[in-house]
């Protein structure tokens, strides 16, 4: 999250945020919260430590308790300028003092504690020591919706970024594709989302004919020829928030077969999208979509989830899959994002960010889902 993001969100906000992690928690059964740096970190906190370092960072919140930051002594003066610092008590310690000691003392003896999944295990053995008759879940596990319920600040940074990435897509469209490399056509995404206000750029799939039979593909030296379906995959992060979304183009004119399979994806997009409404099951979302795909006949060809959680991060919980039973609640940010590969040959992905409203499900990105023709 940059400072112009932290800036937009208040003490009281991450007061908020910290004490409904706290009670959230605590209603999981979880004796309490350890949060290392990371995009939790920043969610409750608005603090980015100003390096990866092996010293120490932890948040610790325990309902009926203060918040407490555990913070190395020479970050101490970085951690008081994070937007969330007010909310909360700095505990800072020098080199050569046990951190995990001093964290210790702030725990129970004894008790379950939520961790950040992306701790150290420096740190969380160290814990373990200094605790032994604990146990440890990491958040994803334990608490998975904790930042899933995005609020009304929150949504308008989203859907800033979700606008961001469709005017990337619009001027990427005017771009040569025949005759350069996948890897140029990247280049010019890359800048294009940064041009639009993106900080950070995570992803640029650029995947020409058999390339996008690939959902992962890394863009390459591949040249792209006239003929060719090319997949493009982009998104970052804007303001702190997250961006993601995917659209097929034909460079010339498509075959009647490559516009059949185009056609089934943006029907079976449509199919998931109408699917989201409060209450509704993340799986209900994923089989809405695939059964359009299925009974076109290209249901082994369809090789991934329909979609994915995203907003501080690009992907995080919840997943529209298949057994997901967590159902979707006002406020949900996730991809809806279908595809069919044909190995060899070619792919096609469509994909939308879509929010749950009071009544149904808002597209959070708004470009044409019709097959685009680019030279």
């Amino acid at each position: 999250m940059t400072a112009s993001t932290a800036a937009s969100f208040t003490a009281d906000d991450y007061r908020a945020r910290m004490e409904r992690a706290a009670r959230t928690a605590a209603e999981a059964g979880l004796a309490g919260l350890l949060v290392a740096p990371g995009p939790d970190l920043v969610w409750l906190t608005g603090y980015t430590p100003p390096a990866v370092t092996e010293r120490l960072t932890l948040l610790v919140l325990a309902a009926g308790q203060d918040p407490v930051l555990v913070v190395p002594a020479l970050e101490a003066p970085d951690a008081l300028e994070a937007a969330g610092a007010p909310a909360l008590t700095l505990r800072d310690w020098t080199d050569g003092k046990d951190p995990y000691a001093a964290t210790a003392a702030l725990l129970g003896p004894a008790g379950r504690f939520g961790i950040s999944d992306n701790a150290w295990a420096l740190h969380l053995l160290a814990l373990g020591r200094a605790l032994p008759g604990s146990s440890f879940a990491s958040l994803t596990e334990a608490l998975p919706m904790l930042r899933a319920v995005k609020d009304a600040a929150e949504l308008e940074l989203m859907a800033a970024a979700g606008a961001a990435a469709d005017a990337a897509f619009e001027e990427i469209r005017d771009v040569p594709f025949a005759g350069r490399r996948e890897s140029e056509v990247a280049a010019d995404l890359d800048r294009l989302l940064r041009r639009h206000g993106h900080e950070q750029v995570d992803f640029t799939i650029v995947a020409s004919g058999p390339n996008g039979a690939n959902p992962h593909h890394e863009a390459g030296d591949r040249v792209i020829a006239r003929g060719d379906m090319v997949v493009l995959d982009f998104g970052g992060l804007r303001n702190g928030y997250g961006s993601d979304t995917s659209r097929t183009v034909h460079v010339g004119a498509p075959t009647d077969e490559e516009r059949r399979v185009h056609d089934v994806v943006r029907a079976a997009q449509e199919a998931g999208f109408r699917a989201v409404r409060p209450g509704a099951a993340c799986q209900d979302v994923d089989r809405a979509a695939r059964a359009v795909i299925a009974d076109a006949g290209y249901g082994e060809y369809f090789i991934h989830r329909t979609g994915h959680g995203i907003g501080v991060t690009t992907h995080e919980p919840p997943y529209m899959i298949e057994g997901e039973e967590q159902p979707l609640v006002p406020g949900m940010c996730f991809s809806v994002e279908p595809g069919i590969y044909l190995p060899g040959r070619f792919g096609v992905r469509i994909e939308d960010i879509v929010t749950v409203t009071e009544d149904g499900g808002r597209r959070l990105n708004g470009t044409t889902r019709e097959l685009v023709i680019v030279e």
